[in-house]
C-alpha cells in the first residue's frame, strides 16, 4: 500500500490506443503516450503506458487515432489574425488579381478603412480569438513576427507596443493557450528602419518575461527589402521597368544602406538577440548572410539567426547559412500563389529557381515551415500540401511518400522548436519534454498530402492540458 507522503508515480493523462509519432530522431512509435505534471512520461505499447494509470488518471481511447508533436507555426500574426479572421489578405483577393500585395500585406494602406483595433481590451479579444483559432488546428506554440513601438504609430493597431503589453496581462491571468515567442520591431512594418532607431531599441529592450516557456522575447525582427513581385526585392537581376530594387534599411545610398543593414546584426547578435530578418532577393541575402557572418567571428554564441522567406536564395547562399547555423523560415503556400507572378517579373528561369525548400534541407539548412497568417489561413495542413506539391513527386513507393510527409511534419515541428532555441524540451514526443501535443482523426502518414487538409484534428494538448477537442472524448 502506499504511503500517503510518497509523491504518486502515475500519470496524469493517458492516450492509447492509436499511433504516437515522435518525431524523434529514431522515428519512434508507439501506441499510447503517457502525461505527469506537464511533461511526457512514457510512449510506448498500450500494456507498457497502461503500467502509468492511477486513479487519478485520465485516459483517453484514441480509437485509431494519431499523435504527433503539436504544430509550431513559426511566422504567424496571431494579434492580426485574431481582428481579421475570417478574412485573410489572398482570401479577399480576386483570383485573376495581376500582381499581390506585399508578403506581410500592406497594413499602412488607410484608404479604405480605420484601424482594426484600437483599444487594449480589443487587442486581448484578438489575441484569444486567435488562439481559439490555432487551437482548433493543433497550433501549440507560434512566433509573433514584429510586434514593437516602431508600429505605435501603425495604421491597423495590431503590431505596437500595446499589442506586446497585452500579451503580457494574458499570459500572467493564464489565459494564453499556445506558446509565444515574440520578435520586436523597432522600424516600420513592410518598410524603412534606422541604424539609430533599432540600435536604441535593442538596447533598450526588456527581455526577462515571468514564464519564457510560454511568452519569450527571442529577438528582433529587420525588413531589409520587399517582394519581388513589387519591385521591392534587391536582386542582380532586372525588373521590367530597368529597375533591381532596393533596401528598405534607411542610408543614403546604396552602400550606406548595407552597412547600417550589417551593424544592425552585428549589434543585436552582440546583445545576445535572435535576428529575423525579412529578406527576399538575391542581393539582399548575400548581404544578410556577410553580416551574420561579421557578428559571428566576435561570438559564436548559437542564437539561431534566420531569414525569413527568402524567395530568391541562391545554392552559394545556403551553402553558406548552413556553415553558419543560420535557418530558413518559408510559407510553402505563398509560393504557389505567387509563382506566375514572380514569373511575369523576373521571368520563368527564376521564378523555377524560386523557394528551394528541398535544396535547403539538402544542403543542412533547418528549414521552417509557416503560413504568414493572415496573409493566409493558419492551417499547416494546407501548408504540408502545398509544400509537398512544390517539391514535386518523391521517389515512387510508399515509404517514399511516408519518408516526405515525416520531413514535412519536421518542418512544423522539430525545425521551428530549432528556430525557438528550444529543442531540448519542445517539438518531439519524448519523455521529459513538454506535452503539446495534437491528435488527428487519421494517421497522416498513411494519406497523400494533398489530402491532409481534410484530415481533422481531433485534440490540442498544451503543457499537459486539454485546449480544444472537435468532440466530447471518452475519458476516464
Amino acid at each position: 500500500m502506499q504511503r500517503r507522503d510518497t509523491p504518486d508515480p502515475s500519470a496524469d493523462l493517458v492516450l492509447r490506443g492509436g499511433t504516437v509519432h515522435t518525431l524523434d530522431q529514431d522515428d519512434t512509435t508507439g501506441t499510447a503516450i503517457a502525461i505527469r505534471h506537464g511533461r511526457i512520461l512514457r510512449v510506448g505499447g498500450d500494456a507498457e503506458v497502461t503500467a502509468s494509470i492511477g486513479r487519478r488518471t485520465r485516459v483517453i481511447d484514441l480509437d485509431g487515432r494519431a499523435v504527433i508533436p503539436g504544430i509550431n507555426d513559426s511566422h504567424l500574426h496571431a494579434t492580426w489574425l485574431g481582428a481579421m479572421w475570417p478574412n485573410t489578405v489572398f482570401g479577399a483577393m480576386d483570383a485573376g488579381a495581376a500582381a499581390p500585395p506585399p508578403v506581410d500585406g500592406d497594413p499602412h494602406d488607410t484608404s479604405h478603412s480605420a484601424p482594426l483595433l484600437t483599444t487594449r481590451a480589443e487587442r486581448r479579444a484578438a489575441i484569444l480569438r486567435a488562439g481559439e483559432l490555432i487551437a482548433s488546428l493543433g497550433i501549440t506554440s507560434y512566433t509573433e513576427p514584429g510586434i514593437g513601438p516602431g508600429e505605435d504609430g501603425g495604421a491597423t493597431g495590431c503590431f505596437g507596443q500595446d499589442v506586446f503589453d497585452a500579451y503580457v496581462e494574458l499570459e500572467a491571468e493564464r489565459r494564453l493557450t499556445a506558446r509565444v515567442n515574440v520578435l520586436a520591431l523597432f522600424g516600420v512594418l513592410d518598410g524603412p528602419s534606422t541604424l539609430r532607431d533599432v540600435t536604441t531599441g535593442l538596447r533598450s529592450l526588456e527581455r526577462e518575461t515571468t514564464r519564457p516557456t510560454w511568452l519569450r522575447v527571442a529577438g528582433v525582427k529587420l525588413f531589409a527589402d520587399g517582394i519581388p513581385p513589387m519591385h521591392q526585392a534587391w536582386t542582380r537581376h532586372r525588373y521590367p521597368d530597368g529597375t533591381s530594387g532596393g533596401l528598405l534599411v534607411a542610408g543614403l545610398d546604396e552602400e550606406e544602406r548595407a552597412e547600417n543593414l550589417r551593424r544592425m546584426i552585428v549589434e543585436a547578435n552582440r546583445l545576445g538577440y535572435q535576428v529575423g530578418i525579412h529578406a527576399t532577393g538575391d542581393r539582399t541575402i548575400d548581404t544578410a548572410i556577410a553580416a551574420v557572418e561579421d557578428a559571428l567571428r566576435d561570438s559564436r554564441a548559437e542564437l539561431r539567426h534566420y531569414i525569413i522567406h527568402g524567395d530568391l536564395v541562391g545554392p552559394g547562399e545556403l551553402a553558406r547559412m548552413a556553415t553558419l547555423g543560420m535557418g530558413l523560415n518559408v510559407q510553402p503556400g505563398i509560393a504557389v500563389k505567387t509563382a506566375s507572378w514572380l514569373a511575369a517579373v523576373l521571368g520563368d528561369d527564376v521564378a523555377a529557381s524560386a523557394w528551394p525548400i528541398g535544396e535547403a534541407a539538402r544542403a543542412g539548412v533547418s528549414v521552417s515551415l509557416s503560413s504568414d497568417a493572415p496573409i493566409l489561413a493558419p492551417d499547416w495542413r494546407q501548408g504540408i500540401a502545398d509544400a509537398d506539391a512544390w517539391l514535386g513527386a518523391p521517389l515512387s513507393g510508399p515509404t517514399a511518400t511516408a519518408d516526405r510527409m515525416r520531413a514535412l511534419l519536421r518542418g512544423y515541428t522539430v525545425a521551428p522548436a530549432r528556430q525557438d532555441g528550444a529543442e531540448p524540451w519542445k517539438g518531439t514526443l519524448e519523455p521529459r519534454k513538454v506535452a503539446d501535443l495534437c491528435v488527428l482523426e487519421t494517421d497522416p502518414l498513411n494519406v497523400a498530402a494533398s489530402e491532409l487538409p481534410t484530415v481533422g484534428v481531433e485534440l490540442t494538448v498544451v503543457d499537459g492540458e486539454l485546449v480544444y477537442e472537435r468532440e466530447p472524448v471518452y475519458m476516464r
